[in-house]
């Protein structure tokens, strides 16, 4: 299968600021090895404007809030770790708490999350395919699902779900990846519709959203 090229935007190409916030939009990030540093470089160049955002990282109770409160003093969005109930909201990013698997549910007042104990899923909890198959669910097209650097296959099928459901879709390049597992599966299952340098993917995702 050959790797899917994509042109490198420079800084006059490419516009930092969204032209229309929608409320409809969910992007979904998931990451095991590496993924920390990874899942930083992309929500530090991010517009404080941006829909709302849905992140699983592999890591253990504990280390999630601690993670979250580092994101948010360095990122332009707010970065929390997710509670149970949570709503979604236009610059808010999400960080599933260890050991509690994170669902997006929705009802007549918009997004919202599931963050609840639960057995792992993919070998993990929380488990990325867990948050990539509830985008397939709820969000369908509205839904953006970014897969990064990580050991295993957790999260492949589950963005293989989401670009059924009509969801775009992104994967970390392999000369970019601490561990290229998890994105390596995705891209060899056919889940991925792009695959970038992580330098890159904040600038696919905003010309992605400023699409009309």
């Amino acid at each position: 299968m050959e790797i899917n090229k994509i042109k490198v935007l420079t800084s006059n190409e490419v516009s930092y600021k969204l032209d229309k916030i929608s409320t409809q939009k969910i992007i979904a990030i998931g990451a095991s090895t590496g993924g920390t540093e990874a899942t930083l470089e992309i929500l530090r160049t991010l517009p404080k404007e941006m829909p709302g955002i849905l992140v699983t990282q592999h890591m253990p109770a504990g280390f999630t809030k601690m993670y979250a409160d580092r994101l948010n003093k360095i990122c332009d969005v707010e970065v929390r770790e997710a509670k149970n109930g949570d709503r979604l909201e236009s610059g808010l990013a999400l960080i599933a708490p260890g050991d509690y698997q994170m669902k997006l549910l929705k009802d007549s007042i918009g997004y919202y999350v599931s963050c609840k104990p639960g057995e792992k899923v993919s070998g993990h909890c929380p488990s990325v395919d867990v948050l990539f198959n509830s985008l397939a669910e709820v969000a369908g097209k509205n839904a953006v699902g970014i897969i990064l650097t990580g050991m295993g296959k957790d999260g492949a099928q589950g963005l293989l779900n989401m670009k059924k459901s009509g969801a775009y879709t992104i994967g970390q390049d392999k000369d970019t990846c601490i561990v290229y597992g998890m994105p390596m599966v995705a891209f060899n299952i056919g889940a991925v519709q792009i695959q970038a340098p992580i330098e890159d993917i904040s600038d696919i995702l905003i010309k992605h959203l400023n699409k009309k």
